[in-house]
């Protein structure tokens, strides 16, 4: 067995000299210095790797797994046999997946080196969001599946058995308004029956009040659904108080925080939520906090017995590919590389509105004012039913992505409530944007706007 780092003892006979080979001992020392932290302390680097540290790491590690053993005898049915090495790449070598049937955070014998990939990349999961505003956790895993598929699972996993007194399963979820399609799709995929608490309008915003969800409680509810990021006009729950009531009525609690690890506004909510009373899980979106690519999500809660649950409850063997995308982006980044990403959120974000007042008083229009730590609402009160219509269409072209444009009259859903007052555009100014997108933007933006109006 090679010890890279005594390479140079291999070569100590030849004719290079000494002092050369101490150069590239030192060289490739450093190179695999950061490695053997990870190994050692299991965090998230402070910074950032290279593309090809992370690439060794994790062509080493794929290497350890069966399929790679060119002498096995392979008799299963499912023994990672795949027909190019295109699927190598896409999978990073990792074609066997993570976790075993039935349980997901189990060691796969035939992938030692999967175990070892996604052992990793859950501890680095728990770190980062301790990092980042919820030091008050204690396990989280990365899962295969988007924000909406990773709540049916977690709905499922814990749901109560029978009681011994109850001859039905309780199936009532209370949510508090949230139109979102992939949310309630996750709920009745269960066979789950959603219990909706109505938004109400308090001057711009929409929010759940807190005494609407507590009177909504019945004796077949559950759970209860807390949101933190949202589009406006809906800003978040009451999580403190929701928490309260989760621990007072022995109800599990499920925080979607699809996108909001990347504010520390909303994660001090979460972590206020956690020490008040109960939450069950938090859900976050890896692709949207951690720029991977769609598929993936991080679930976490101040409870090990309810991760191992939901871990439990996952049916099958799971695909490795969102699990490496989340740990490509932490090495890529590193501690003080989301610092700086979130540095430039708050900036972009503040940029964004000032942008928008500027075109507000254009048009004579008004930025609403609704608390959200991402998003800025622009009314469209002059803007006559098939401009409004028009404006979607214009942006598009403009090729401006991203923007919603909402008008209440002809379609409520996306407004979380009855009855909106004001016709709005939504843009965000989210984790990885740049300046240019945000000015980008708002320039196509007044383009739209003189083009649909001026014809």
């Amino acid at each position: 067995m090679v010890d890279f780092n005594k390479l140079i003892d291999y070569f100590e006979n030849l004719n290079i000299p000494e002092n050369m080979l101490n150069r590239g001992q030192l060289v490739l020392n450093e190179f695999l210095k950061p490695i053997k932290i990870l190994f050692e302390h299991r965090s998230v680097p402070k910074e950032p790797w290279s593309d090809e540290q992370i690439e060794f790491l994790l062509t080493t590690l794929s290497n350890m797994d069966t399929d790679k053993d060119t002498e096995a005898a392979r008799v299963g049915e499912r023994e990672a046999r795949i027909v190019s090495k295109l699927h190598l790449q896409t999978s990073a070598g990792f074609c066997h997946g993570i976790g075993r049937s039935g349980f997901l955070t189990a060691p796969q014998p035939k992938a030692p080196g999967g175990s070892i990939m996604y052992e990793i990349s859950n501890y680095l999961a728990r770190d980062v969001l301790r990092n980042f505003g919820l030091p008050n956790i204690k396990e989280a895993i990365v899962v295969p599946l988007c924000t909406g598929m990773s709540l049916s699972l977690s709905l499922g996993a814990l749901r109560p058995e029978k009681e011994i007194n109850n001859s039905y399963l309780k199936r009532t979820v209370l949510v508090p308004q949230i139109d979102h399609k992939s949310l309630l799709k996750s709920i009745e995929l269960m066979g789950l029956r959603p219990k909706i608490i109505k938004g109400k309008i308090f001057g711009d915003a929409v929010r759940i009040p807190f005494e609407d969800i507590e009177s909504s409680l019945d004796d077949d509810c559950y759970a209860i659904i807390s949101i933190t990021s949202f589009f406006p006009p809906r800003e978040p729950d009451n999580l403190k108080e929701i928490s309260k009531l989760a621990n007072e009525k022995n109800l599990n609690h499920i925080i979607v925080n699809a996108y909001g690890v990347q504010s520390p506004e909303w994660m001090k909510l979460i972590r206020s939520a956690i020490d008040a009373g109960r939450v069950d899980a938090i859900i976050q979106s890896t692709d949207k906090n951690f720029l991977t690519p769609v598929g993936g999500a991080l679930i976490a809660s101040p409870s090990i017995e309810k991760i191992t649950k939901i871990s439990q409850a996952y049916a099958g063997r799971a695909s490795a590919t969102p699990v490496v995308n989340f740990l490509i982006s932490m090495l890529s980044i590193g501690i003080n590389g989301y610092h700086k990403l979130i540095e430039e959120q708050k900036q972009n974000r503040k940029l964004l509105e000032e942008k928008l007042i500027e075109l507000a008083q254009k048009f004579n229009e008004r930025i609403l004012e609704i608390y959200n730590p991402v998003a800025v609402a622009l009314s469209l009160e002059n803007l006559e039913q098939k401009e409004l219509f028009a404006l979607g269409g214009a942006l598009y072209n403009l090729r401006v992505t991203g923007p919603r444009v909402y008008n209440p009259k002809e379609k409520a859903f996306g407004t979380c409530c009855e009855n909106y007052h004001t016709p709005y555009i939504v843009m965000n100014a989210a984790i990885g944007s740049k300046t240019k997108d945000i000015t980008s933007a708002v320039k196509r933006l007044e383009k739209a706007y003189l083009q649909i109006t001026q014809k």
